[in-house]
């Protein structure tokens, strides 16, 4: 494998084959299919903007198609899925829970100071809300009313939200599932009494891998979930804090194999398990037919610079920028079609009036629009607009504007079979 060479479009398509983003899916999805997909990806970024669906059912479609989003929501109350801080807060595979276990252990070596100050100062109080929980049940941080005299916000938060923060990010509460999407809080023994049986039977701290087993493992996930990897892509799949894992030992060990990307001056590095799909890839017998629509917290585009490099797509999320500053939007989500990040729209689904808005598209300079361009894309913003519950789409503002008039006409067919072809 160390003479193997891919082009940028080959080593494209093994990184969205290792994502589950190569094809469209033959069968709707089952439940199963959703844990398969997160266990593909292995982490599952949350976050809680909804103007479209919320993220993390966002990036199971982009992979699944419609799909029941409770099934995600069941899945963490089962047990089958804890959460955590991986790449950022995310849902995790039950099994990976001791890869992450040494985080709650010593949060200060994340950098994660606040929580454990904040429990040092008010370890009474922690430890009188850990006696209510585990006597009286779970607990929202909703359940308590603000006693401060400070109105809120989303930095703003009251002292028991902060305590119930800092008590999850040590482990002794654990999310026990979400209600509405709100985190609802459990002692951590009764959520672990879900998750060890995907454990090894009777598993408990003293089974716990070594540091170093712990990055070796991380390090050998992420080339595994990213496909293929610059050495300085691998530590932002998991954040990851130095020493980090030396990737060329791993390939020496034969725990990684190497390969080029033509262009490029470093080598990359792709797990065993892919060595099939690199053949392919490399053979140019690999090619993505998905179109489909992501989540700004997609992890192939979550690494800006990874997205740039691999893609060329310069991508920010501007919702966190002035309104008067943003240049494409408040949640831009990219557009993704058949092995090319093509652009991105600024979208809102109105669900009581049963309208998908398409307040801005951008396509990338340089594409090329054809009828087949125009008609992927347009099934997939109308296979998106129907899971949001919406049968209509309309259509405010593309770049370039003459874009917009072949779009909406494609957009307000009535055809399905043209959305089931794609």
């Amino acid at each position: 494998m160390t003479d193997l060479t891919l082009t940028l479009p080959a080593a494209r398509a093994l990184h969205l084959a290792a994502q589950g983003l190569a094809a469209p899916r033959r069968a709707r999805a089952t439940k199963a299919d959703v844990l398969a997909a997160i266990r593909r990806m292995l982490v599952l970024q949350i976050d809680t903007i909804h103007v479209v669906a919320r993220s993390p059912y966002l990036v199971l479609w982009s992979r699944l198609g419609d799909y029941p989003q409770q099934w995600l929501d069941e899945l963490l109350a089962e047990g089958a899925l804890f959460e955590y801080w991986a790449h950022e807060a995310c849902f995790v595979p039950a099994a990976d829970y001791p890869l992450l276990r040494h985080r709650m252990l010593d949060p200060e070596a994340m950098g994660w100071r606040r929580s454990t100050a904040w429990l040092r100062e008010r370890r009474a109080e922690a430890d009188a809300l850990l006696a209510h929980v585990r006597t009286h049940g779970p607990v929202r941080s909703a359940d308590f009313e603000r006693t401060d005299g400070k109105a809120g916000g989303w930095w703003e938060w009251k002292p028991e939200k902060r305590t119930l923060e800092a008590l999850f990010m040590v482990g002794e509460l654990m999310i026990a599932r979400r209600q509405q999407f709100q985190r609802v809080y459990d002692v951590a023994e009764r959520v672990l009494s879900r998750i060890i049986p995907h454990l090894l039977p009777g598993w408990s701290d003293a089974q716990l891998p070594s540091h170093g087993d712990v990055r070796r493992t991380l390090a050998l996930n992420a080339v595994r979930a990213l496909g293929v990897a610059k050495a300085g892509w691998i530590p932002d799949y998991y954040r990851t804090k130095p020493p980090h894992v030396d990737q060329a030992a791993l390939a020496d060990a034969g725990l990684l194999l190497r390969a080029r990307v033509e262009g490029w001056k470093e080598p990359v590095y792709i797990h065993p398990d892919h060595a099939d799909l690199a053949a392919q890839a490399a053979a140019g017998t690999l090619a993505p037919t998905l179109t489909t629509i992501l989540s700004p917290f997609d992890p192939v585009v979550w690494d800006r610079r990874r997205a740039l490099e691999l893609f060329g797509f310069d991508y920010r999320l501007e919702c966190y920028t002035p309104a008067d500053k943003r240049r494409h939007g408040y949640f831009t989500l990219p557009l993704l079609r058949r092995g090319a990040l093509v652009g991105r729209v600024d979208a809102k689904a109105h669900r009581r009036d049963g309208v998908f808005e398409l307040k801005a598209l951008w396509l990338e300079p340089g594409v090329r629009i054809s009828e087949r361009f125009t008609r992927d894309l347009a099934q997939a913003l109308r296979r998106c607009a129907q899971w949001h519950g919406c049968a209509s789409i309309a259509v405010v503002r593309t770049e370039p504007a003459a874009f917009a008039a072949p779009l909406q006409a494609l957009l307000g067919s009535d055809d399905d079979d043209e959305v089931r072809a794609a």
